[in-house]
């Protein structure tokens, strides 16, 4: 996940402006059509069909992943004319938080949710609330333990981007040494899954060990915390994946204080730019990069697909991409790297 730096806030308030400035022009166009008694313009939904309140719900605000989703969730949101209601927990640990809001949702009977859970069990029963109250709720990024109830979930395939981090790591390390792990929220779904992942992975090179593993709880400070614990108690430790944005940035802090930079090889999930230059500077030497865009993009599309009587797959990957200093630069990569641009 990205936490939002100065230059991409201002990117993205841009891109955000740009899209609000069209769905505006399209709706005045609209209302002066009506008054001419012509026929109302087009807004990118059908023609006299009904505009959907979609809430979508992330895992958190504070991360430049979730304002990337927001962007993906309110770019759909203009082709198809629904209005998009965004609204999340500030920490993705603050699953009562989550809970209240999508509690209010319900109760101001949006047609359809899009969330990031942040408990894969915690959220069921608000999810079966939603459903039953006939509000299809589409998940993302992070699910449920319950299939049946989502219409889809549009997320990463989490066990096999945390297999291609163990891959990575291991090539990195020559497939032999110790290994740390740093998942980040226990019972988040994306932080079991990558762990998951991980973990089968790693098992088939037989001359790793998987030594210390310790969570981040989506903290910085925490992640740099539990990264200094792992190196003084595992000396001989050779590499390090972090689950996610927060764990790779802690740990590039502690391996950077330490002199370890480049010694200790690290593999993370995520693109923040903060990621993005450590992997330049050689404290990181790989990413396992998402496509948060195409989270928020693809969720709302299929919740309006659902609210119209369309066909919706129960499972929609958005893709991972594993980016090393050495292919970072490729046109591909960059567009990858920066869905909103530079």
């Amino acid at each position: 996940m990205k936490i939002l730096t100065e230059g991409r806030a201002v990117r993205l308030r841009r891109s955000l402006l740009f899209a609000l400035g069209i769905f505006a022009s399209l709706a005045l166009t609209a209302g002066c059509s009506k008054q001419q008694g012509g026929a109302p313009a087009k807004t990118g939904a059908e023609s006299g069909a009904k505009r959907y309140r979609i809430a979508v719900v992330p895992k958190g605000t504070i991360h430049e992943f979730w304002l990337t989703v927001k962007a993906g969730a309110e770019k759909a949101g203009e082709e198809t004319g629904a209005q998009i209601i965004w609204k999340g927990p500030s920490r993705e640990t603050d699953i009562e938080g989550q809970i209240a809001i999508l509690e209010g949702f319900i109760t101001g009977r949006v047609d359809a949710i899009v969330m990031a859970a942040c408990d894969s069990k915690a959220l069921i029963p608000t999810v079966r609330k939603a459903t039953e109250a006939g509000i299809p709720v589409v998940t993302i990024d992070s699910g449920i333990d319950d299939d049946k109830l989502p219409v889809s979930f549009v997320a990463t395939d989490n066990v096999e981007g945390a297999r291609k981090a163990a891959r990575e790591l291991a090539r990195l390390i020559g497939y032999s040494g110790k290994v740390g792990l740093i998942p980040f929220v226990p019972g988040a779904a994306t932080s079991i899954m990558r762990e998951q992942g991980f973990r089968e992975e790693i098992r088939k090179f037989p001359k790793i060990i998987l030594g210390p593993v310790d969570y981040s709880q989506s903290q910085v400070d925490v992640a740099m915390r539990v990264t200094e614990n792992m190196l003084t108690g595992h000396k001989d430790l050779k590499g390090i994946f972090a689950a996610n944005e927060s764990s790779a940035m802690g740990a590039v802090q502690a391996l950077e204080t330490r002199g370890l930079a480049g010694k200790v090889k690290l593999v993370a999930f995520d693109a923040a730019d903060s990621e993005i230059e450590a992997l330049k500077r050689g404290t990181i030497q790989a990413l396992i990069v998402q496509n948060p865009f195409a989270m928020g993009y693809l969720g709302v599309k299929a919740a309006v697909d659902k609210l119209n009587g369309k066909p919706v797959k129960k499972r929609i990957d958005t893709g991972v991409t594993v980016v090393t200093k050495e292919n970072m630069n490729n046109p591909e990569i960059q567009k990858i790297l920066y869905p909103l641009g530079k």
